[in-house]
């Protein structure tokens, strides 16, 4: 297709042929009649965000299209968008609308296809599809260029368009003909990639046919089977999955001094689980200290865990009382299957000496010693009322400075103190039975499979779905707050 401007004799080709009416200069921008070669009127260059060319391809769903003309159109005083015209190979039309950085992809339809009761009507029908009115819109050629089918309409022409989602029917009344389009949401980067556009309007606020940002239907469907599954595994996971105790065994602390022992290995088998850990000891007024190293045989990775026991009673202010206990647990979390076994440590506070109290006086009465449960000998001079405390016998018969160690000294000679004391014991006095302490029992089970993370991934699935459906609410309230037919109320 070429023509040969007639005002400035400049040509216009393009790689298409198609019958048209009338054509805009691309050098003077003169309106020119085709039939009768005449230019009519100037016509302003489209400047206002125009993103194509008139000649331009781009491929569309499999189909490839030329740009052969480019109208904006103006509402009021400042208010713009624009139309692409398109033509494919065999000769089909198509227009591209955009609309502050919103595209639409549109194709003429027959009026007799249109189903509505009156011109008025609040809701159209196309394809047993509902269409609900969205604005009427008045509107006029503001700036063209290409070639055209039809010849331009610079008078006001009246656009109504309906919505459904993401798919929109518009009319297009003019003072010689009515117009249909049945359109559908085209992205920005679609058309990006369709033309090798490097840049395109941004977007402001939400188009009329602007889909959310996710396929709602197909996003519950997805999380739906997601739950099922989820489920499905849990099931099978904890109906093959008992509490299995893995590990018992008692350890003398004897056998640890000072040393860690290995254990026998076991096996872990199904999904991930705690392991769970009790320990107890047969403390009294104590403590102990179990020290363990879960070892993972195959990769030999180890997590070491250590646990206090302690267990202490008495009388005080008239009461008793008593804190700690003798059995202990603690978790392994998240214990993988496989082959392990423990590295062990273990410690006790070591048993106190206790004796029985014991009293010893010489004859005369002048000398007196008295021992206590813990060894302590009190010495005391009757004559003088001196006493003092001495740790145990040896620390007397070396005391032969102090005046008190030379009156021992002078009176009980190389008498030995402590079997003065053994065969003078306190009336009804005896040592105090100590239970010794000598090993600690350790005891390891496999729990099943936590509920924990089941339950927090449905729940985050449910969230997910329910914040998903309340941002589709919104979103569609958003889109319909320009429009004077909106089926949703605001405040």
């Amino acid at each position: 297709m070429f023509y040969v401007c007639p005002a400035c004799e400049s040509g216009n080709k393009l790689d298409l042929t198609f019958d048209i009416k009338e054509y805009v200069c691309k050098t003077c921008s003169y309106l020119i009649d085709v039939e009768n070669n005449k230019h009519q009127k100037h016509i302003k260059v489209p400047t206002e965000n125009v993103v194509l060319d008139i000649g331009q391809k781009g491929i569309i769903d499999n189909t490839e299209y030329t740009v052969t003309g480019i109208i904006i159109r103006k509402y009021g005083t400042s208010i713009f968008w624009r139309e692409y015209y398109l033509k494919d190979t065999k000769g089909e039309g198509a227009f591209l609308s955009e609309s502050d950085g919103h595209w639409v992809l549109l194709h003429n339809i027959d009026k007799m296809d249109v189903k509505r009761k009156s011109w008025n009507s609040l809701i159209l029908e196309y394809g047993a599809v509902s269409f609900r009115k969205y604005e009427t819109t008045e509107c006029h050629i503001h700036a063209a260029a290409g070639f055209f089918e039809e010849r331009l309409d610079f008078g006001i022409s009246t656009y109504k368009e309906y919505v459904n989602g993401i798919y929109m029917v518009s009319e297009e009344k003019s003072k010689t003909s009515v117009q249909y389009f049945s359109g559908k949401h085209i992205s920005k980067y679609k058309v990006k990639k369709a033309f090798g556009i490097s840049n395109l309007p941004n977007y402001s606020g939400i188009g009329i046919v602007q889909p959310f940002y996710v396929n709602v239907k197909h996003t519950i469907n997805i999380m739906a089977v997601s739950a099922l599954l989820i489920s499905l595994i849990q099931l099978y996971v904890v109906g093959t999955r008992t509490n299995k105790s893995v590990f018992e065994q008692e350890i003398n602390f004897a056998d640890v001094r000072n040393k860690e022992m290995v254990s026998k290995s076991f096996d872990l088998s199904g999904g991930s689980a705690p392991l769970k850990v009790e320990v107890y000891s047969n403390v009294d007024n104590s403590w102990a200290n179990v020290g363990l190293g879960l070892v993972n045989e195959k990769t030999n990775e180890i997590v070491f865990a250590s646990k206090d026991i302690e267990e202490y009673h008495g009388y005080e202010d008239g009461e008793n009382w008593s804190e700690g206990r003798r059995d202990e647990s603690f978790n392994f979390c998240g214990v993988a299957p496989g082959k392990y076994h423990f590295i062990i440590s273990a410690e006790k506070q070591e048993t106190p000496k206790v004796m029985p109290p014991s009293y010893y006086a010489t004859q005369d009465g002048s000398l007196t010693l008295s021992r206590d449960n813990n060894g302590t000998i009190n010495v005391t001079n009757n004559n003088t009322m001196e006493t003092t405390a001495f740790g145990d016998s040896k620390m007397i018969k070396e005391d032969t400075t102090s005046s008190l160690g030379q009156f021992v000294h002078q009176t009980l000679g190389k008498a030995d103190i402590d079997s003065l004391l053994n065969t003078n014991l306190a009336a009804g006095a005896t040592t105090p039975e100590l239970t010794e302490n000598k090993s600690v029992k350790i005891k390891a089970e496999w729990l099943p499979v936590s509920f924990r993370n089941f339950v927090f991934i449905l729940l985050f699935i449910i969230a997910f779905v329910v914040a998903v459906w309340f941002g589709r609410k919104s979103f569609e309230r958003s889109k319909w707050f320009n429009s004077s037919n909106s089926p949703y109320t605001y405040s």
